[in-house]
Formats: structure tokens, sequence, C-alpha cells
């Protein structure tokens, strides 16, 4: 994937028989994406043009332009939709793309490395960085709080995080159950 795209939203699937998808925005404000067309697919080799329509549960209701009908629509279940970065507002110097997160290495406040953020979730309460940590078979859950993550350095290609304490280290095998 090109630094110059971002992620902003994906197909749902089809919403109705006429053709609309259910589209899911990635945006801060969800009705911004319509103003980021054309969207195209992750490799670039296909182009969306979209009116949106209802708001719906997680998303609205949207045309997409050459698609009419239900099954074409369920077609593109799954897409995700990119736009131009250059499109993309510019943000304030606390906020961060979520493309731009993705990679960057983690150090502790004493300068050792925890790891590498593989991905950035929000399930509703807040942003957490999913983090690759060397040696732990799963990955790290880390608050995007700035408690937790004090300093972002993009243009360095770090973060510096102060995590809860144990939370990098390997938990023990839970004690079998005597029963």
């Amino acid at each position: 994937m090109s630094d110059s795209k971002i992620c902003v939203g994906a197909i749902a699937g089809a919403f109705g028989v006429k053709g609309e998808v259910r589209l899911k925005s990635f945006c801060a404000d969800p009705a911004a994406i319509a103003g980021y067309a054309p969207l195209t697919s992750e490799d670039g080799s296909r182009r969306f043009t979209l009116t949106l329509g209802q708001p719906i549960s997680s998303g609205f209701a949207a045309r997409i332009d050459g698609i009419a009908t239900k099954e074409a629509a369920d077609a593109l279940r799954g897409v995700r939709l990119y736009a131009e970065r250059s499109a993309l507002p510019e943000l304030p110097d606390d906020e961060f793309y979520h493309a731009d997160l993705i990679g960057l290495t983690v150090l502790d406040t004493g300068g050792a490395t925890l790891g590498r953020v593989r991905a950035v979730l929000n399930h509703g309460a807040g942003d957490i960085l999913e983090i690759a940590a060397p040696g732990l078979p799963d990955a790290v859950l880390l608050p995007f709080t700035l408690d937790a993550v004090p300093t972002v350095d993009v243009a360095a290609g770090r973060i510096i995080a102060d995590p809860p304490e144990g939370l990098f280290s390997q938990s023990p095998d839970p004690e079998p159950d005597p029963a």
C-alpha cells in the first residue's frame, strides 16, 4: 500500500435490492467520506464514486456509480476504500492517521524496544495499539492514551510508551483447576 493513500471506509455488502451498499466510514466526520472521491480499492485497480444516502446502523446506505443490482453490491462486500492523502485534511499536532502509526517502533521511557505497532483498533471506548512484541506469543494491546503513550514521533518512526506494569511481560500459564 502506498503512503499516498489512507483507508477511509469499507463496503459491508448490499443494502436493499436496487444496488445500494452498506458503507462503513472510518472518518472522524463519517459523512466526509463522500468528499474524498474518487475512492479506490487497496491495490488501486478499481475506482469508486459514491453518493451517500440515509444513515443506517454502523454507517450509510450509499450508491456507487455503475452498481445497479443487489448481486453487484454484494460482490463488493469487504472492499476497503482508500482516498488520496492529499485529499484529506491536515491534522493537529496531537492527532494521527492510523496508517501513520502502523509500523512505528515502540520504546519504553528508558529507551528499550517494546515492539512494533501492528494495528490500531477501536471497539468504541478509544483507540488501542496492537503491538507485536519480540519474545511474546501474542500481541500486546496498549491503550492509546496520553498516560500510556506520552510521545508519538512519526517523523522519527517511534512511539514512547509508559505501559502499565507487567503488560509486556509473559504471563505464567494458569494453574490447572484442581477439580
